[in-house]
């Protein structure tokens, strides 16, 4: 061999972190055609043309060749808005694939050292170890030394069973001989690196490196190697999280047999023999930073991809929500419910949901007061009637149909429905009735009578059709009560569909989730908010100048926030929920009140009275730092 020759080879081997002795004897074996090249050679035609022979009762074995394909079941990735990690999501292998590249050659060199020695040089099996494997387990009666390469060990992990039997060390060696035809060596051990598994669930020395020493496994130094490549054998046994004195018995082991091999010095053993480590933390089966999210986004997911390829697929998924923004949300909810036991409402929880008009990204989900009191997710989750906030949709409608203005009267006098068997009055909160009343004002003072009657003018069925435009889901049926909120809806539902209210028309579909990639980039999914005007923007306009009086003289003004806002209250019957949902330009949020035996909350509990308060200390945080900004007059658009 030139000095030429040896001299490229040694560059090109350095890029894996292959120490000096261990990248010469690589080189002369690959390289020429010498002595050791042709006694491993030969050595290794000799087992492997034995195994051949008896590979004609193994016809069965799993094809290597479906690897080309192969991609390792791997960990999906939640994050904020920002980027903050939130979650990680994933089956029974907590895994993050990484390039060799991208693995520390510290980590290369300690793994080879202690495992396969010979990894470079022989081609899937190891004529001498298996040899002194043979003779062991000849003596014994039993398969009690491996004398397995890394090849071998993959294959092992990815086609074989556990059992210690002959005949699968046989196939073992078979099938590692079949693979290093068809795969170079550092693409076998990058599979080996990515597959294996480190202990704690954690499977892949990506997921291995963050959890024993938070940080990647590009930069593990000699110390950290040698602890990670000592636990190999018994993962669990081994930890340092389990037995640290144990551990570091491991590491001495293996930087004693890497510096046998040449591959470090004793000075540099000792170096990191004495160096402290710093041990990261189990991160396999942690809880999410901010559960209500990480909840909604997995359902959003799971509806999209399947469960299965959620929890295995390498997700990186971007919410739409900030982490400060939402743990200031949580805060306020549960700050909130104690202020309603102060003041005597016996109400077990509190949700709230919160959507940008202009994305209709969600910005804050609050499933209860406390996740660790109740993982139920009443924002998303949970259909409460809404009492008289369902009536704007009402409203828009006849808005939209061009026969009513918010100055037409409507007659606020007694009526009765027949109603199945029966009939149906309808009453007014408090009592009494107003007689002739502009539309305005019986939204503002929050009439049922008006309400009802002016459903039955525009058509209950077209009612419907607007909510189903605004993005509600929930089953809902044309009774003649349907005007008074005699349904189930989520808080979510009915932010998305107010955020539309408040973005004049335009409306995006609610989603909680911005963008997902698979693991190298690739995108699967791009929520870039794609609106469409869906809404007539004279009735839209003139809607949220009504719902502003609610704010402003209406059931609403403790919801005022010293700036332009519209929202409507709501109150059901026997006080079971109450609600107030509101908007600005840039936020709109819907707070429900209620029990989940759905007990009554007590007499004279309002959405005016104690869920409109929330809704105000809620916006007032959400919007500082926030522009005023002011709704679009009716005056601007040609009225229908």
């Amino acid at each position: 061999m030139s000095s030429s020759t040896i001299q490229q080879k040694q560059q090109r081997d350095s890029k894996n972190g292959l120490p000096p002795a261990f990248r010469f004897v690589q080189g002369v074996a690959q390289v020429t055609g010498g002595t050791i090249l042709g006694i491993t050679m030969l050595t290794s035609s000799v087992v492997a043309g034995g195994l051949v022979g008896l590979a004609t009762s193994f016809r069965n074995l799993p094809d290597v060749r479906v690897l080309r394909g192969y991609i390792p079941t791997e960990t999906t990735y939640v994050y904020d808005i920002k980027g903050k990690h939130l979650a990680s999501l994933h089956g029974e292998a907590n895994r993050e694939v990484v390039k060799l590249e991208k693995i520390s050659p510290n980590l290369k060199r300690a793994v080879i050292a202690m495992e396969d020695s010979h990894f470079y040089i022989h081609h899937g099996v190891n004529p001498n170890s298996v040899g002194r494997a043979f003779l062991a387990n000849w003596e014994k009666g039993a398969v009690v030394e491996g004398g397995s390469t890394l090849t071998m060990q993959l294959v092992k992990n990815l086609f074989l069973s556990r059992e210690r039997k002959f005949s699968r060390k046989i196939a073992e060696a078979v099938m590692a001989i079949r693979l290093e035809q068809i795969f170079t060596k550092d693409q076998i051990l990058e599979m080996y690196l990515n597959q294996i598994y480190w202990g704690h669930n954690n499977y892949g020395i990506q997921t291995a490196s963050e959890s024993y020493f938070a940080k990647p496994a590009s930069e593990l130094t000699l110390a950290e190697s040698a602890m990670l490549a000592g636990l190999i054998q018994s993962p669990e046994e081994y930890s340092p999280f389990v037995n640290y004195p144990l551990a570091k018995k491991r590491q001495a082991i293996v930087m004693e047999r890497m510096r046998e091999l040449g591959w470090i010095t004793t000075q540099e053993k000792k170096e990191a023999l004495a160096q402290p480590l710093r041990l990261g933390r189990v991160t396999s089966w942690q809880t999410s930073q901010l559960p209500y999210i990480t909840e909604a986004v997995v359902a959003e997911l799971n509806e999209r991809f399947g469960r299965d390829a959620v929890l295995k697929g390498g997700m990186r998924v971007q919410t739409t929500v900030d982490y400060n923004f939402q743990r200031m949300a949580e805060k306020s909810i549960a700050r909130a419910h104690s202020n309603l036991r102060r003041r005597g409402l016996y109400a077990d929880q509190v949700a709230l949901a919160a959507v940008d008009p202009r994305t209709h990204y969600v910005k804050a989900l609050v499933g209860g007061i406390g996740y660790d009191k109740s993982q139920f997710n009443r924002a998303i989750q949970s259909r409460r009637q809404p009492g008289s906030a369902f009536k704007p949709f009402v409203y828009y409608t006849a808005f939209a149909s061009g026969k009513y203005t918010p100055y037409s009267t409507v007659m606020d006098t007694p009526v009765s429905y027949r109603d199945g068997s029966g009939w149906y009055s309808p009453r007014n909160y408090g009592g009494g009735f107003s007689g002739a009343i502009s539309i305005r004002s019986a939204l503002v003072q929050s009439r049922n009578v008006p309400a009802v009657k002016l459903g039955r003018a525009v058509g209950l069925d077209k009612v419907i059709e607007v909510c189903r435009t605004l993005g509600i889901k929930s089953p809902m049926e044309p009774v003649t009560s349907l005007p008074l909120g005699a349904i189930g809806v989520t808080p979510l539902e009915m932010a998305g569909a107010y955020a539309t209210f408040a973005n004049t028309g335009w409306h995006s579909d609610p989603t909680i989730i911005v963008r997902v990639t698979d693991s190298v980039g690739n995108v699967l999914l791009d929520n870039t908010p794609k609106p469409r005007l869906v809404l007539d923007p004279w009735a839209t306009a003139s809607l949220n100048a009504v719902l502003q009086g609610v704010i402003q003289g209406g059931t609403g003004t403790a919801a005022q926030i010293g700036r332009p806002a519209a929202g409507k209250t709501g109150t059901t019957s026997s006080e079971r929920d109450v609600w107030f949902v509101g908007y600005v330009p840039q936020l709109a949020t819907a707070v429900w009140i209620g029990n989940d035996n759905y007990r009554p909350l007590g007499g004279g509990a309002t959405g005016g009275g104690f869920a409109a308060p929330i809704w105000r200390d809620f916006m007032s945080q959400a919007l500082k730092g926030e522009p005023v900004r002011y709704f679009e007059p009716a005056s601007k658009y040609p009225s229908p």
